[in-house]
């Protein structure tokens, strides 16, 4: 039983209408709904005033080129970054396909097949670009907290350059705190993350309005041949420097597409379209306004728009903004790992639910602290935005591409034609791939810091699903079928014990070693026989109502041997990439369906095989360096009992050593 359609992050469609997959999750764009995703999606992207322009004139004037003059070619290239990227390719066109209203590069993998794709296949290969454009998203998951709070406490040096040496000390504690702080979980916290950022975003446009009446001549970078023009003249180290500058002003906006369950696209949209781009639009011609009037506002053009007094009430504004956007980018890890642990791209890991009737507020203590360790860092690392800058954007850059390139082969399944295909995508391909190139720039300046986590994260999780397709291949010869046990069992009956005994096993077929060993050594078996599996679908959400399938265990020998074969039947359960698997709850549904009697989970006891892997030179699997590091993930993976919510008084562990 397999239901493919698509999961979560991003993705570029052609203008032809993409057709809604049966099903579908519909949100109404409610005030609620749009005012939390202004808090929530729009974090990362709305605090990037506070840094881009000023990187994209420094990379302008880097070339002698006069401020004034790099000033309008970056803003008007900022502005039409973010009319193409953001407007159009996520929020016109992306948007509009959803897997039963979730969004993702994980649902992007599952859609193409790529999960179980042979080694050598195109699918493949698609699976490892998959994977490393969702391990990006960890690099730029270090990377965002550092560089927003760093830039929203630099504003202390404005009015009081004494405070210089203080602005790291107090962004790492700030961000010590943010993390400390996941264990409680957000739900609290994110109701006022919408008013927050509504206030944020007021404050840009009216930080803007006075400069732009001062310096109206601003405006001309409407027109898109400014940017075009200065970025001819610069010359084409310049150029790049500016275009991997002007990135980062579009930065977050993956987040559209990657929170789409959350909120609905009518909420996203008129979030965006309503008022995030009218103000980052508004806000970026004040800045550059700015500098055509004052020049040496160039340090920190963001809070040299304000006035005096109100410098230090801003950087507690901009510093609440910049924590609301790391936590929406955390959260977001926190939302991937889950779904890459749900897919077997990750082992088993805890993932703690923060509010029972919220939906994907979820911790993961594991995952918490290794980005806490990668963010804090990136702080002491760099020491500086200016210096994160550089490491800044060019994982996200090449998500986009990946994104994109995906995107056109989803298209194409759904049935999209080619010509189409080419013409959208490839104009979204051609941007995104300028964009890595500028960025690319930036490699040895700190944009290898985030490409070598997500190699190392992307690394990981190749290593994760080949070690389980070598020890599946190993496991396989050491189940027995259904009919030599049976039989085997009509042959030496085994002493009957009261009440259930439930097996878990990874395949829906043959009998799991733990019960093949029990019955082996002990000679002793429960009187009901419950075989059960766990299966993801490659879609967000299965129905409680389509939770089970149960089925009898090789009923024609079961009657020949009747009397001396305990009731056996094998469950099999189906879990959304969304969900988290609860094998009583998956059970509870089977008894509500009529697919077992309630006495079948009344006393139960669950057996767990325990799998201790040793790594083999002998068997043709991966190197035995690879293998030691499969073996190591294995040992330190949640227990299968704790991940499956298993009741922990009712587990018995049967152990078996194997070699790979």
């Amino acid at each position: 039983m397999s239901r493919a359609v698509s999961p979560s992050q991003e993705r570029a469609l052609p203008v032809a209408p993409v057709a809604r997959k049966p099903g579908a999750v519909r949100h109404a764009a409610g005030p609620s709904l749009t005012l939390g995703a202004l808090g929530v999606v729009y974090g990362d992207i709305g605090t990037s005033p506070l840094y881009a322009f000023k990187e994209a004139v420094k990379a302008g004037i880097s070339g002698g080129a006069p401020v004034a003059a790099a000033a309008t070619g970056a803003v008007s290239l900022i502005l039409w970054a973010l009319i193409l990227i953001v407007s159009l390719k996520y929020a016109v066109l992306i948007l509009r396909a959803d897997n039963r209203g979730e969004g993702g590069i994980v649902a992007m993998l599952a859609l193409l097949g790529a999960r179980h794709a042979k080694a050598g296949t195109w699918q493949a290969l698609l699976l490892v670009v998959g994977l490393v454009g969702a391990a990006l998203l960890y690099g730029d998951g270090a990377i965002t907290p550092a560089i927003s709070v760093l830039s929203a406490i630099e504003g202390l040096k404005v009015d009081a350059p004494v405070l210089s040496p203080f602005v790291v000390p107090l962004t790492i504690l700030i961000l010590i705190g943010l993390f400390l702080v996941q264990r409680q979980g957000v739900a609290v916290i994110g109701r006022v993350f919408g008013p927050v950022m509504l206030v944020w975003f007021s404050v840009l446009v009216l930080l803007a309005i006075p400069s732009i009446w001062h310096a109206p001549q601003i405006l001309a970078a409407v027109n898109p041949w400014r940017a075009v023009d200065f970025l001819v003249h610069a010359g084409w180290h310049v150029s790049f420097l500016m275009l991997g500058a002007a990135f980062l002003a579009v930065t977050g906006g993956e987040a559209m597409y990657a929170d789409l369950g959350h909120f609905g696209a009518p909420a996203i949209r008129t979030a965006w379209f309503g008022l995030v781009l009218p103000a980052l639009l508004i806000h970026y011609c004040g800045q550059g306004a700015l500098l055509i009037a004052e020049p040496d506002a160039i340090e920190n053009p963001f809070y040299r728009l304000a006035p005096d007094w109100a410098h230090y009430p801003l950087v507690a504004l901009a510093t609440m903004a910049t924590v609301i956007a790391s936590q929406a980018v955390i959260s977001g890890v926190y939302s991937l790992t889950q779904q890459a642990i749900q897919l077997g791209f990750m082992p088993a890991m805890r993932v703690v639910h923060t509010d029972k009737h919220e939906r994907g507020q979820i911790y993961v203590p594991a995952v918490n602290w290794l980005l806490a360790l990668a963010t804090l860092v990136a702080v002491v690392l760099f020491g500086s935005s200016d210096a994160l800058a550089g490491a800044y954007g060019i994982a996200v850059s090449a998500l986009m591409g990946i994104t994109t390139l995906l995107a056109a082969l989803i298209a194409l399944r759904w049935g999209y034609g080619l010509a189409a295909v080419l013409a959208v995508n490839g104009f979204f391909l051609a941007i995104d791939l300028v964009f890595l190139a500028a960025n690319s720039a930036k490699l040895l300046e700190g944009g290898w810091f985030p490409l070598v986590l997500a190699f190392s994260v992307a690394f990981l999780m190749l290593t994760w699903m080949k070690g389980n397709r070598v020890l599946e291949a190993v496991r396989e010869p050491l189940r027995q079928k259904e009919d030599a046990f049976l039989a085997r069992l009509a042959s030496h009956p085994p002493v009957t014990l009261p009440g259930t005994a439930a097996f878990l096993s990874a395949a829906s077929e043959g009998i799991p070693m733990a019960l093949g060993r029990l019955v082996e050594r002990s000679r002793c078996l429960h009187e009901r026989i419950l075989l059960i599996t766990v299966i993801y679908e490659e879609e967000p959400i299965v129905p409680a109502s389509q939770r089970a399938e149960v089925t009898l265990v090789a009923s024609g020998i079961r009657k020949a041997i009747s009397k001396y074969t305990p009731g056996m039947e094998r469950v099999v359960l189906h879990y959304g990439f969304m969900q988290t698997a609860s094998i009583p709850e998956g059970l509870q549904c089977a008894v509500a369906s009529g697919l077992l009697p309630a006495e079948f989970v009344e006393d139960i006891t669950y057996f767990v095989g325990h799998e201790a892997i040793i790594p083999s030179p002998t068997n043709p699997g991966m190197h035995s360096w690879r293998e030691g590091l499969y073996a190591f993930m294995k040992r330190n993976a949640e227990r299968t009992g704790a991940h499956f919510g298993l009741p922990t008084r009712q587990v018995v562990e049967v152990g078996t050593e194997i070699e790979i």
